[in-house]
């Protein structure tokens, strides 16, 4: 198949595009490199640097592609900055995604596997999380993805457009080339992984009385890797809808911060700082319906391998692709 991934430079969509070729397709990455990296990019893709903000720009990339389906990454997706700034998530993520879409409508593409998150559902009643879970939103950033999946829901039933929402756990793990490198860095593992190499002093740890066991915030860590093959089985399935990414078992901050320390071997200091606002307690995916009709199995569950890949691709970059660029 011929695939267009927007935000392919980024974390999870550089790994999928990876596995894509890998897999015999044809890709073309379109990415505005603004949060991406040239350097994630495979090889073997072809790159377009685009904004989806620029409505011409993805028309005109979907007419020169026309691809058979578009798996689709490109957002903010930083829960803190989008309760500062929501302008920015509404217009990337929002009105983004809506070029896209009509991008898709006329040039005649119907398939879409949308990059979605367990944030659309906000602070669950009860856990295990299922699709069916109602889904309220408990910050800007979440509430931008549940505007586009509606959205996309609408060009279904008008449009034919065949969307697949795969909502996310906590992604998380490297490959031997690519792994985790934002700035700023909001996301647990790597910056624990930032003490072990001497780049910060301490792990902040946001709230430690919270009603789990431990009084730290509970969430279900999925590989990279596996997210990948997710994306892979999604454009092979017949099925629509959504579809939660995730273990099925959650492990706590400091769990995650004890695994660091057996993988690392270093003692990493934490220090304990005030909640996050919007931060649920636990997030833990009920994934039956994706291993029921996907066929997909996470294929790296532990939370020791999880950790190890991390390390090993941050021991090797150290400073992330930057160090790629003066390598």
């Amino acid at each position: 198949m011929k695939i267009l991934v927007t935000g392919g430079a980024g974390y999870i969509g550089s790994v999928t595009v990876e596995r894509l070729a890998d897999d015999g397709h044809t890709v073309v990455v379109f990415d505005n490199l603004e949060r991406g990296h040239r350097e994630a990019v495979d090889p073997r893709a072809r790159l377009i640097v685009g904004d989806l903000r620029n409505p011409d720009a993805i028309l005109d990339a979907m007419r020169a592609v026309r691809p058979d389906a578009v798996i689709h990454f490109a957002a903010l997706a930083l829960v803190g900055e989008s309760m500062e700034q929501p302008e920015l998530y509404f217009h990337n993520n929002v009105v983004g995604g809506f070029h896209l879409a009509e991008a898709m409508r006329k040039v005649g593409v119907r398939r879409i596997i949308f990059s979605s998150t367990c944030a659309t559902y906000g602070i669950p009643d009860q856990v295990p999380i299922t699709e069916d879970t109602p889904q309220r939103p408990a910050n800007p950033y979440g509430e931008s993805k549940l505007q586009f999946e509606r959205m996309l829901r609408w060009y279904e039933i008008i449009h034919k457009l065949e969307p697949v929402f795969l909502r996310y756990f906590n992604a998380c793990g490297a490959t031997e080339r690519l792994g985790e490198d934002h700035d700023p860095e909001t996301h647990l593992i790597p910056n624990v992984l930032r003490v072990a190499l001497g780049q910060s002093d301490a792990v902040p740890i946001f709230g430690h009385d919270y009603p789990t066991p431990d009084g730290t915030c509970i969430r279900d860590y999925i590989h990279v890797l596996d997210l990948a093959d997710a994306h892979v089985r999604a454009l092979e399935t017949p099925h629509l809808g959504p579809y939660n990414l995730g273990n099925g078992q959650g492990f706590s901050v400091l769990e995650v911060i004890e695994t660091a320390r057996a993988v690392t071997g270093h003692p990493i200091p934490t220090r304990i700082a005030p909640r996050r606002l919007g931060d649920p307690p636990v997030l833990v995916a009920d994934a039956t319906r994706a291993r029921t009709q996907l066929g997909w199995t996470p294929k790296c569950p532990d939370l020791h391998t999880i950790v190890q890949d991390a390390w090993n691709w941050h021991r090797a970059h150290p400073h992330g692709y930057a160090g790629s660029k003066r390598r």
